[in-house]
């Protein structure tokens, strides 16, 4: 609820609901200026934005990154590594 009338405010969960619109453009331009305040003064929701539109921004690139030989490899057993030693 906002304390200023004539003001809408968001919180939170509705900043992240809406993140996805957000990022694809589909939000009227009122409420992407809302999202847009809250993503830059709200210290929970600027890094799941920052990394979303990060993830957004890398896998739209069209250049492929070219991984070092056996790379799947030693990350598949790094990952069965840590998983086992979280486990006993």
């Amino acid at each position: 609820m906002s304390r200023k009338p004539g003001v809408i405010e968001t919180d939170c969960y509705q900043a992240r609901r809406a993140l996805s619109d957000y990022l694809e453009g589909d939000l009227t331009p009122q409420l992407r200026l809302l999202m847009w305040e809250h993503f830059q003064t709200c210290d929970h929701c600027r890094p799941v934005y920052d990394g979303l539109r990060n993830i957004v921004s890398l896998l739209g690139d069209e250049e492929v990154i070219e991984l070092p030989e056996g790379f799947s490899q030693r990350l598949y057993q790094r990952f069965l590594s840590s998983a086992s030693a979280s486990t006993t």
